[in-house]
C-alpha cells in the first residue's frame, strides 16, 4: 500500500500565502475529493505537491511512502509515483500522443533500459480498449485542436499508462459537457484499484455523482475545514459553501 502524506503544508506565491497549514493523507485504494469556492487554494495545493516552480512551500512536508519529496524535481516526483492531471492541459503541436506517452514510459525505466516497441503498443492498445478509446486517437498531436473532453481523455490515458501510486486531478470536470463528463468518469472508474490513490479537486458535486469518493473535504482560506463522506458533497450542492463559512465564525 502506498500513501501520500501532506503535513501542515504552507504554500505561497511570492509574498502571498495561499495554503495555510493543510494536513491530509491519501492512501492507495481511496478516492478523496477536495471541494471549495474559487481562491481557496485547491489548485495551488495540487501544483505545489507536484513541484510546480511558481509555488513556494514555506513550511510543512509532503511524503510519499514515508519519504519526503520536497527536494525532488517534478520529473523525479512523477517517477516516484505522482501524477497530476491538469485543469487546462497544454497543446503540443507536432508530437503525437503515442510518442509522448512512449517517452514518458521510457523515462520511468532504469538507466540503460530500452522500451520494447511491440510490448509498448500492445499495452497502450489494451489501456485504450479499457477506456473505450478509438486507436486512431494516438496518432493525433497532443491536445492540438482537441475538445475539452478529448483533452481530459488524453490525460486519463496518460494516467493509465504511467500507473501512478497517487493521481491528483485538478478540476477534471472543468469545461466538460454532460456526455464528456460521463466518458471521463467512466475512464477514471475503470482505473480505480487498490493500487491507486486519487485526489480529485472540484467545485461541483456533479463529477462526484459519477466518481463516488470515499472522503470529501471542504477547503476554505487555505485549509481543510470540514471532512465527511459522499453525503457531504450532496449537502454542499444543496446549501452552497456559505453554511460552512458560517460554522467557522465564532458566535
Amino acid at each position: 500500500m502506498s500513501q501520500l502524506e501532506i503535513k501542515d503544508l504552507h504554500v505561497s506565491i511570492g509574498e502571498k500565502k495561499i495554503v495555510k497549514g493543510l494536513t491530509l493523507t491519501v492512501r492507495s485504494g481511496e478516492v478523496h475529493a477536495i471541494m471549495g469556492p474559487n481562491g481557496t487554494g485547491k489548485s495551488t495545493l495540487a501544483k505545489a505537491v507536484a513541484g510546480h516552480p511558481s509555488f513556494t512551500i514555506t513550511s510543512g512536508d509532503v511524503l510519499l511512502d514515508g519519504k519526503s519529496i520536497l527536494a525532488m524535481q517534478p520529473d523525479e516526483r512523477a517517477r516516484a509515483g505522482l501524477f497530476l492531471a491538469f485543469q487546462y492541459p497544454s497543446e503540443i503541436p507536432g508530437v503525437s500522443i503515442a510518442n509522448f506517452i512512449r517517452a514518458a514510459v521510457q523515462a520511468r525505466l532504469g538507466e540503460g533500459a530500452e522500451l520494447d516497441a511491440s510490448s509498448y503498443y500492445k499495452r497502450l492498445y489494451s489501456k485504450m480498449d479499457l477506456l473505450k478509446m478509438d486507436r486512431k486517437f494516438t496518432s493525433r498531436a497532443i491536445n492540438d485542436g482537441f475538445s475539452g473532453g478529448e483533452k481530459k481523455r488524453c490525460e486519463i490515458l496518460q494516467m493509465a499508462m504511467l500507473e501512478p501510486k497517487i493521481a491528483m486531478m485538478d478540476e477534471t470536470d472543468s469545461g466538460l459537457d454532460i456526455d464528456a463528463l460521463r466518458i471521463v468518469a467512466d475512464g477514471v472508474n475503470a482505473l480505480r484499484s487498490t493500487n491507486l490513490g486519487v485526489l480529485m479537486i472540484t467545485h461541483y458535486q456533479r463529477l462526484l455523482g459519477y466518481i463516488v469518493p470515499d472522503h470529501v473535504h471542504v477547503m476554505w482560506d487555505g485549509r481543510i475545514v470540514k471532512s465527511g463522506d459522499k453525503d457531504l458533497a450532496l449537502e454542499l450542492e444543496a446549501k452552497g459553501y456559505d453554511w460552512v463559512k458560517n460554522e467557522l465564525v465564532p458566535a
